[in-house]
């Protein structure tokens, strides 16, 4: 667990995923030890999430369970479900990543995201206990999911892109009469290189997928509810599955609002 969370502190500071680490195939993140770290940090996360059920919900303990159970299902079953299709979008688009890298790649953004989330939970926590609002707390979460989703598809577009420079470094340095150095200058994980810019049908691609996750991610959470105690209504593990997550999003907002 240690080593997961001190490799998880190099990727967070970009230590990890400079262009010469990965031209070296430096980027062995610990896959099982990235996927026990998505549950604990999954876990704090529904915990502060959770508790809003015995200030301003149903008072349910049970609800706190079920969310610090939920949460990273949530990120995992999406996972699941898109990665097939990230596969296929960066094979089309000529890139050299076998599956094992791309699964890889796929954890440490998930990763990234519980990370973002669970640092947001303290903050979260301090809300559930002093409001009473539901749909505030409703609200409030789609607001830090939204954050935590951006960060780690940002991540995982810019961290795509490096290694498919990486691998275009290795290929070319293979032939003696095309010598190829990486950019020299320190990248954080988020930051855009100088050089080798995606082309323009390139990122339409990802970008196209990247709403494909969203959109999955959004709905699995739909799938999932509740996460939160609503307060007229008892607990239950599931809700019956009706309209979708836009139109419950729109609702709190609306009753937040009015």
């Amino acid at each position: 667990m240690f080593n997961s969370l001190r490799a998880l502190d190099r990727i967070l500071r970009g230590e990890a995923t400079t262009l010469p680490n990965l031209i070296r195939q430096d980027f062995n993140v610990p896959i099982l030890g990235f996927c026990l770290l998505i549950d604990i940090l999954g876990f704090l996360y529904g915990l502060c999430m959770g508790i809003f059920t015995l200030t301003g919900g149903n008072h349910a303990p049970m609800q706190i369970l079920a969310t610090m159970i939920k949460v990273p299902s949530l990120f995992i079953l999406t996972l699941l479900i898109t990665l097939p299709s990230l596969y296929v979008f960066n094979a089309l688009m000529g890139s050299r990543l076998t599956f094992a890298p791309m699964l890889r790649l796929l954890i440490t953004s998930v990763a990234v995201m519980l990370a973002v989330l669970s640092s947001i939970g303290p903050i979260v926590g301090f809300f559930s206990f002093t409001t009473t609002s539901y749909p505030f707390m409703v609200v409030l979460n789609i607001i830090v999911y939204a954050i935590a989703g951006v960060l780690g598809l940002a991540f995982l577009l810019q961290t795509l892109h490096r290694l498919s420079i990486a691998q275009n470094v290795r290929a070319q340095s293979e032939t003696p009469a095309e010598p190829a150095s990486p950019p020299a200058e320190p990248l954080g994980p988020l930051d855009h290189t100088s050089d080798h810019v995606l082309s323009g049908h390139v990122r339409v691609v990802f970008r196209i997928w990247v709403i494909v996750f969203g959109l999955v991610g959004s709905q699995m959470a739909w799938v999932l509810r509740p996460f939160i105690g609503n307060p007229t209504l008892p607990f239950t593990w599931f809700r019956p599955t009706t309209s979708n997550f836009f139109q419950g999003a729109y609702a709190a907002i609306r009753a937040l609002t009015w």
